[in-house]
């Protein structure tokens, strides 16, 4: 009896000198996963605006847990504005065996979605995925796709602009042909002008080449120029207010960035906060193993007011009241 009382308080004894190794070692086995963390980022070109979103995409995974440099490993690809680049950059982000995937602008996420149908990706300002031929609907993604919309509120746009510039009866619609995001906000936009009672005329630069020639012309044609989300006039921008500034033609565009290169006001979505929100989700589906295609695609329901007083004063524009109460 004596005996079995002395295996029973060894045995116990013994757990006990075990726990603690047990629970280093799994502990361990977690750090050591975690420490294996790699995040694949692919952006189509470099402008202000999707400069913001990687940074904010840093944030939101740090915010997480998972930071670069300690537990993270982040590999960054840039295509310049270059499909051909695109395409081979996302074959080599693969090769990193990443554990999650993410695209700033649709062209870079089409290029991923082209790449891949197992990594799960996040979409990082895509405005429509679904038109996009990215998911099966925003509402239901399926596959190994979800993301963050950076839908500009472009009826609130348009009621900046008659409340800002009532003068205004013809708007030029300014975009690229080489993004379908902005084939969307342009049709958007034609909607959302007719029904305010103003003419529009839709102006497509087929390259970069070819915006200031487009917009020297079109300033001739118009009372105010509105730009929607359009990544290859965004990196342009300063070119195109120059332009118009001198014809004295107002700029309403869709983000902030070109607010602060010479157009007049906006309301828009924070760049950096959407790329917080793509990082968030980038980490859920990493540290909570989601699954994309049940994660709706990311929609923000409000914009901020952003002016450029000292554009507004070069052109002789006097804020109304309205205006001036949404400012404070």
């Amino acid at each position: 009896m004596y005996s079995r009382k002395l295996k029973i308080s060894l045995m116990i004894i013994g757990l006990m000198i075990l726990y603690p190794i047990i629970t280093m070692t799994v502990e361990k086995q977690q750090e050591s996963r975690s420490n294996s963390m790699t995040v694949g980022v692919l952006q189509y070109i470099s402008h202000p605006s999707l400069d913001e979103i990687y940074q904010g995409i840093l944030t939101g995974l740090k915010e997480q847990g998972l930071e670069e440099g300690k537990n993270l490993k982040v590999v960054f690809q840039n295509g310049q504005g270059d499909q051909s680049k695109l395409n081979m950059m996302s074959q080599q982000l693969i090769s990193e065996k990443p554990d999650v995937l993410i695209g700033i602008a649709t062209p870079a996420a089409q290029a991923l979605a082209n790449a891949t149908q197992e990594i799960p990706i996040v979409l990082g300002a895509i405005t429509d995925p679904e038109n996009a031929g990215l998911v099966s609907s925003n509402e239901h993604p399926g596959g190994n796709i979800t993301g963050v919309s950076d839908q500009s509120p472009v009826e609130a746009q348009f009621d900046l602009l008659k409340l800002l510039l009532p003068a205004t009866q013809r708007v030029g619609i300014l975009i690229s042909s080489a993004e379908d995001n902005a084939i969307v906000q342009a049709e958007r936009a034609e909607a959302s002008a007719k029904e305010r009672g103003l003419t529009t005329k839709r102006y497509v630069a087929p390259s970069s080449n070819e915006i200031n020639s487009i917009v020297s012309n079109m300033v001739r044609e118009i009372d105010t120029l509105y730009i929607p989300t359009d990544n290859t006039i965004a990196n342009n921008m300063s070119a195109v207010a120059q332009i118009a500034t001198q014809a004295h033609v107002p700029i309403i565009p869709s983000v902030a960035s070109m607010v602060e290169e010479g157009g007049v006001a906006t309301i828009g979505i924070n760049q950096t906060d959407l790329g917080v929100q793509t990082g968030r989700m980038a980490a859920d589906i990493i540290l909570k193993n989601k699954n994309p295609g049940d994660m709706p695609i990311y929609v923000f329901s409000e914009g901020d007011l952003i002016v450029n007083e000292e554009q507004l004063d070069s052109l002789g524009i006097t804020v109304p009241k309205e205006v001036e109460m949404m400012m404070k």
